[in-house]
């Protein structure tokens, strides 16, 4: 199993595949927070609902001064459907060999009808605006994860006019 991180511990850089097939580095969003969410499979319920929650608050976290990146071990063409099926406008980045997902710590044991193997572990990571480490949720729950993450940052449930 994957070290998990905790707040204050560097976040580890990474350049990964978007739908559009495009590179996009940690980096890139360097002076803002930015709001990582690791997530098991596009087009499945559970992260289909988180993904919707994430897109119906896009417009309030983004005024709050964060950006939102979702990452999953799925083919950048499987990430380019769900996007438009699901009108998603925020980055969604293939980690096929789960490389970062390990690097997060959102990599390793799990445990569904008594079967063990290893796999994707639903985390929300919320790097600040210098690169480090704000907050580490793991094995958060699809339905009202970003409801919480929004109590725990006190953002606010503003409608902000698109």
């Amino acid at each position: 199993m994957s070290e998990r991180l905790i707040a204050g511990a560097t976040a580890p850089e990474f350049t990964l595949k978007n739908a559009d097939g495009h590179d996009v580095s940690l980096r890139d969003f360097r002076g803002r927070n930015t709001v990582i969410y690791f997530y098991p499979a596009a087009s499945t319920p559970g992260c289909t609902k988180e993904a919707c929650d994430f897109r119906d608050s896009l417009a309030s976290l983004q005024h709050a001064g964060y950006d939102v990146v979702g990452i999953s071990p799925d083919p950048v063409g499987k990430l380019a459907k769900f996007a438009a099926a699901e009108g998603l406008t925020f980055p969604l980045l293939s980690d096929e060999d789960h490389a970062v997902a390990e690097a997060y710590g959102a990599w390793g044991e799990k445990k569904n009808y008594g079967k063990t193997y290893q796999g994707l572990i639903r985390s929300t990571i919320v790097v600040d605006p210098q690169g480090s480490v704000a907050v580490a949720q793991y094995n958060v729950r699809a339905t009202g994860h970003v409801a919480k993450l929004r109590r725990d940052l006190k953002i606010p449930d503003l409608k902000i006019a698109e």
